[in-house]
């Protein structure tokens, strides 16, 4: 596999002084006995004072212009705005579908925080879809994107949508046009004994896509689960320079310490060209306009100027659906989503803000942040890093940040694989996530389900699914005296 450096791909290193004064900053720590400087503010200037209730991951940037505030509040209304289908007398809001997953960015995303799978036969998946796609051969299949990575001498782990029901299932339709499928979850339980006499329950997820609306699934077809992950702080992780996100990638494990995070590289619609990526479960997006015009796209039909088919996911098998009404007659683009609009969601989404931590010097606290870092979970986990100067972007401008993610992709090993590989990332792969907020999810969204699916029912069982390259943290925590462990869980819970 390529190793990929900071000249591949057009990117610009921090000065040397600059960089070392970065390098000082965000130097792990080895004093555990009081928290460190500013580690409360967890997203530097822009962090917000924490708020335990459902509004929480809901606020505006702390270091925001006044001017500003009104483009967030619009950007937050078109966020929680429902749309519907086409033709409509509401022009503003028409286009939906005509195959769906949501009618708004809000009901995934409810009060900005994380998704969770069905709880049982009345409960609709409209915070979790599932992902489809085929293995991919011959060179018609090579595209702008496997070129450059085949130039550096990698193996592009190509694969297609599948030829009848495009890149993802959407289990909703408008009149008039059949859903795609209905999911089916069925779980079995996993007992795992613990040191100190404590044991665990995990919950082994088997996913089916039933009642099947346009025939079979093609042969091959792969399917992989995913929850809508929580929105805070995403204008800080992509002002994280890319320079230091790859200077942190040992693809080779030259270190010998067992981990070998690999960068995500994407093709950017937007600049057209290969871009580190940092946003979604496998980091299959390079911004964050990008991954909200593909939501817009695959999650709810919605058309913008980056992803402009009206039908949305809609294949040319699906006759009926790509022939429908749309919606992209009153804006200039000719979409259903403007560039003014795309913005303004993308400004709010950049912008909604890090909670402060809590309790940072609790004793207990502190010594969990001892366990977090002595059983190696900052590997990957990686707490702090320094935003890059951005003249038009102030709120993220040169920050202190503690995220806890190096945003690069890490081998989780089979229990957790989706056997679906998504630009360089394998079906065991997946990109390091923002533990950053994690603490607050049971106030914000009303449960505490974890990781790309929300099998995990706790902190702890999230811990206990880790494999591959996290398999000696993960033994680790296992291996601890039932109070280490509670601390660890303690510490996690601060965040």
């Amino acid at each position: 596999m390529a190793d990929l450096t900071q000249a591949h791909l057009d990117v610009t290193p921090r000065t040397a002084t600059e960089a070392a004064r970065v390098a000082a900053v965000t130097a792990p720590t080895t004093d555990f006995a009081a928290p460190e400087p500013f580690e409360a503010n967890g997203g530097g200037a822009a962090t917000v004072r924490a708020r335990e209730n459902a509004d929480a991951f809901s606020q505006a940037s702390a270091n925001i212009s006044f001017a500003r505030e009104l483009d967030f509040k619009v950007g937050n209304g078109l966020f929680r705005k429902l749309w519907v289908s086409s033709p409509s007398s509401t022009q503003v809001s028409d286009g939906l579908g005509p195959l769906y997953n949501s009618r708004g960015c809000q009901s995934c995303h409810l009060k900005d925080g994380r998704g969770h799978p069905p709880e049982g036969p009345d409960d609709d998946a409209v915070s979790m879809f599932l992902r489809i796609s085929v293995p991919a051969v011959g060179p018609a299949d090579i595209d702008a994107l496997d070129a450059f990575l085949l130039s550096l001498g990698d193996t592009p782990l190509r694969t297609a949508p599948d030829p009848i029901y495009g890149g993802q299932l959407q289990d909703f339709a408008v009149q008039g046009h059949d859903a795609e499928y209905r999911l089916g979850i069925t779980y079995e339980e996993i007992a795992v004994p613990l040191a100190g006499g404590d044991n665990a329950t995990l919950r082994k997820p088997t996913y089916t896509a039933a009642d099947l609306g346009y025939g079979p699934l093609a042969d091959g077809a792969m399917l992989s689960p995913r929850v809508a992950p929580q929105m805070i702080g995403l204008g800080l992780l992509e002002a994280i320079p890319a320079a230091d996100i790859l200077a942190r990638a040992d693809p080779e494990d030259a270190n010998g310490d067992g981990v070998s995070g690999r960068a995500q590289i994407v093709w950017s619609f937007e600049h057209a060209r290969p871009m580190l990526g940092r946003f979604g479960l496998k980091a299959g997006a390079p911004t964050i306009k990008e991954q909200s015009a593909s939501a817009f796209a695959g999650d709810m039909g919605i058309s913008s100027p980056l992803f402009d088919a009206p039908w949305g996911d809609c294949t040319k098998v699906q006759t009926t659906c790509r022939t429908a009404p749309d919606g992209s007659k009153g804006t200039p683009e000719r979409t259903e989503i403007g560039t003014e609009g795309l913005d303004l969601v993308t400004f709010y989404a950049r912008n909604l803000a890090v909670p402060a931590r809590r309790d940072v010097d609790d004793p207990e606290v502190l010594r969990g942040k001892t366990v977090f870092y002595d059983t190696g979970c900052t590997a990957c986990h990686t707490p702090k890093h320094v935003t890059d100067r951005l003249d038009d972007q102030p709120e993220q401008s040169f920050q202190l940040i503690w995220p806890y993610t190096d945003l690069l992709l890490h081998d989780m090993g089979p229990g957790l694989a989706d056997g679906r590989p998504e630009g360089r990332a394998t079906g065991q792969e997946w990109r390091t996530p923002p533990l950053w907020g994690i603490g607050l999810t049971e106030a914000v969204s009303g449960h505490t389900y974890f990781l790309h699916d929300g099998r995990a029912r706790s902190l702890l069982e999230a811990v206990l699914w880790h494999g591959g390259e996290a398999q000696g943290q993960r033994d680790a925590v296992a291996n601890l005296p039932p109070a280490d462990r509670a601390a660890l869980l303690r510490y996690l819970e601060s965040l």
